[in-house]
């Protein structure tokens, strides 16, 4: 029985993504920064491990009580809707430590155990944004994008090894709690002389328009992992698949 090691998975894609793999008989373990079993029907094939991507000690922590596995899932992330000159450097530093550099992290960790056995799977879970730009979503956009090109430039280092790395792309997931958790980090990220930009945009993202369900990604993840000869770079959900179409 092959092992799924998911970032990310008090809710949304991760959870999601977690659910479709032990659906599959696959053992799951679903992290998040406070373990919430209650989240998960019971299963036996399930650990759900604490685990903060921006700090060390705890990715070692983590790799450590985790044991061997089969296929890593980068899903932890977190949004950031604002204009540039409303964003502080430190808010700026804040989504790069969780959204670049914490996949980064992870994939380092695991690798060793990787590349011993000349066998892995890596899934970093990036955003459609990166293929059809938005306003008002460039940090947010930047650190999606360097995930893309650091899996893209990492997949070449390690093919010698049967270490596989893909990418899923998607789209806009309103059902999911992504942007209201990014609320917290919002205030004062869009100056008055943005306000008429954002009401535009905010009018556009009310009207009915394909979105992606989490269903979508976790679907896009299984793929990823069970048929290798799909392309680096899979789209999840309608609208993400219609900007590729």
């Amino acid at each position: 029985m092959r092992t799924v090691l998911i970032t990310g998975c008090s809710s949304g894609f991760g959870l999601a993504t977690a659910e479709y793999f032990l659906e599959r008989g696959w053992k799951v373990i679903a992290t998040m920064r406070t373990p919430d079993e209650d989240l998960f029907a019971a299963s036996e094939h399930l650990r759900v491990l604490p685990l903060d991507v921006t700090d060390s000690n705890s990715i070692q922590a983590l790799v450590e009580a985790a044991g061997p596995i089969d296929v890593l899932v980068n899903n932890a992330g977190i949004g950031l809707l604002g204009a540039l000159e409303g964003c502080s450097i430190e808010a700026i530093r804040g989504i790069f430590e969780t959204n670049t550099f914490g996949t980064m992290a992870m994939t380092q960790a695991v690798l060793p155990q990787f590349r011993e056995r000349k066998a892995g799977v890596v899934v970093n879970v990036t955003s459609s944004v990166t293929l059809k730009s938005l306003p008002l979503l460039s940090v947010y956009t930047a650190s999606k994008a360097a995930v893309n090109a650091f899996t893209e430039s990492l997949a070449l280092e390690l093919e010698a090894f049967n270490i596989r790395v893909s990418l899923v792309l998607p789209g806009r997931a309103p059902g999911t709690d992504f942007g209201k958790n990014a609320q917290t980090r919002m205030q004062g990220t869009i100056p008055e002389a943005y306000t008429d930009l954002a009401q535009q945009i905010f009018s556009e993202w009310s009207k009915p328009a394909p979105v992606t369900e989490s269903q979508d990604v976790a679907e896009a993840v299984w793929r990823a992992v069970n048929e290798p000869t799909l392309p680096m770079r899979i789209p999840a959900g309608a609208d993400a698949i219609a900007l590729v179409s």
